[in-house]
Order: structure tokens, then sequence, then C-alpha cells
């Protein structure tokens, strides 16, 4: 078994795949503990800020380049395949870290959904989607109602992240914007992207393309956020083949998705895009394709 996942499958399928784990994500910080431990010299424990329930979202930082870079795993609570992915490139990266760059590695930023295998978060008795909590062209709703949204929105303004990645299930592909609900779908971009999403599935063999036309349009992602807002080289990473992976489907997208992540950071332009404004129609009719999906 490869070391960069030997974390992952020894100690945490457990807290993964069990879902009457009380405190999934105590667990989970844990094993982040542990991998600062072991790279001390390259990796440590951050903080991004304090979610609804007053618990601290935790993270790695991962080498000390110039070029700020950021992954974000389990927005969705349920996706815990994506935590595992997020956790297994962060032992990688801490291990060899990008020398240009400082990664921060968020493995679940939706704490209390990751905890009872829930997609949504909870803030009172009301349950909110993080992942259509951020603000974007065609986004009418009141945005950033989560604490965890908020905190990773300023984030990328207070440490100027370059490049982001965010790792969903269950959709085998990898992404670029848009993904909102448009039929304008190109960006100035169109080409630098096509070139990254087929960098990062050289292993993996997913689909890659334009998130609405592979997958389905939804307003207030992070990914298209980061990219419009401010420029950030931003792809979703959807991995696997479904929300309940075994043991084995796990360690198959984290060995094989790593690779790709480690080779878009490694390609990405290093400086943020200019020119990422969205100048077409919104369409809100092209949202029943998401509401399709999910159910």
């Amino acid at each position: 078994m490869p070391k960069i996942i030997s974390v992952l499958f020894f100690s945490l399928t457990f807290v993964f795949i069990s879902s009457a784990h009380a405190d999934k994500y105590s667990e989970l910080v844990k094993k982040m503990e542990q991998i600062a431990k072991s790279n001390s010299f390259n990796a440590e424990i951050f903080i991004l800020g304090l979610n609804d329930q007053g618990i601290a979202i935790k993270g790695l930082k991962i080498g000390s380049g110039a070029i700020n870079s950021l992954v974000v795993a389990t927005h969705h609570g349920n996706e815990y395949g994506s935590t595992a992915v997020g956790l297994g490139f962060a032992e990688a990266l801490a291990a060899k870290p990008l020398k240009d760059q400082t990664m921060y590695v968020i493995p679940v930023l939706n704490i209390s959904g990751f905890n009872k295998n829930q997609r949504e978060e909870n803030v009172g008795n009301k349950l909110y989607d993080p992942n259509r909590d951020y603000t974007g062209p065609c986004q009418f709703s009141p945005t950033y109602k989560l604490k965890s949204t908020a905190l990773l929105a300023q984030f990328l303004v207070d440490k100027n992240i370059i490049i982001s990645a965010t790792l969903h299930t269950f959709f085998p592909a990898v992404l670029y914007p848009w993904g909102i609900s448009t039929r304008d779908l190109s960006t100035p971009h169109d080409a630098k992207y096509k070139e990254l999403v087929e960098a990062a599935t050289i292993e993996s063999g997913y689909q890659h393309g334009n998130n609405t036309e592979l997958l389905y349009p939804a307003d207030g992602t992070f990914e298209d956020y980061a990219y419009w807002k401010h420029g950030i080289w931003s792809l979703l990473f959807e991995l696997g083949f479904s929300h309940n992976p075994d043991p084995q489907a796990v360690q198959n997208m984290t060995s094989t998705n790593i690779p790709g992540l480690r080779r878009f950071f490694e390609t990405s332009p290093k400086t943020r895009a200019l020119d990422h404004n969205f100048s077409g129609k919104c369409d809100v009719s092209r949202m029943s394709r998401q509401r399709l999906f999910l159910e």
C-alpha cells in the first residue's frame, strides 16, 4: 500500500464509513495532528475560525512558498470520500511540499454534517447547503447564512489565494467554470482550463470539461465564486462513483486523484486570472437539472 495513504486506511476507514461514530471530526483532527507532528518542518495545523456551533474548523498549512493555494473538502457532510482524498493529499504534500507554494488543506468544512453523515450544515433548527451559500452572478438568494462559508470567503482575501480545488462526490469528473444557471458558459480562460482538467485526470481517467455541461447548474457554489469574484484558478473535483464508497473505493479514488491534484497546482498560472467577470445572462430555468440530479 502506498505510503501516502497509510493514515487513511489503517486508522481512519472506520471513521469515514461508520455513521454511528458520535464525533468523527475529533478523530479526523487527531489524524491531521499526526500528519503535522510527523512532518513538523513542512506542516502545521491552522484554524480557519469557529463555525456556528463554536467548533474550530481546522486544516493543515503545508510548505512555505510565496504562492498561496487551497484545497477544501466536505462542503457536503455525507461526502466522506472527499474527506479521505483531502486528507490523503495533505499527507502526500507534507512529505513532499510544492516548492513554490504554501498549501492550505481543509479536509472538512461542514463539521456538523460530517458528524451526522448529512449533506447540509446545521444552524439552530435549520439546515443549509454550504455549497449554495456563496455570492455569484446568478445567485439571488441570501448568502453567507453559515459562518463556515463566510470564513472561507474571507480567507481567500486574507491569504491572497491564487489556485483552489474543491472536493466532492460522486460523479467522476473534474470541472471548470461556469457552473451557474446560464446558457452562456464560456469564460475568457476556457483554453487554459481545458489544459488544466486534462492534466488533472491523467491517472483517474475521469470526464473533464465545463461544470454545467457535464454536471448541472448550481448557483452559490464555492468554485464559481472563487473564479468570478477573485480570478482564482478554481476546479471542482467530483470523486468516485458513490456517496457511500466502501474502503476499496475510497482507496482507489485517493490513489488515482492525488497525482492529478498535485499536477493541477503545479501547472496552474501563478497569478490570478484577469477578465474573470460573468458577462452572460442568467437563466434560472436551468436549475431544474440540478434538482433532478440530487433526488
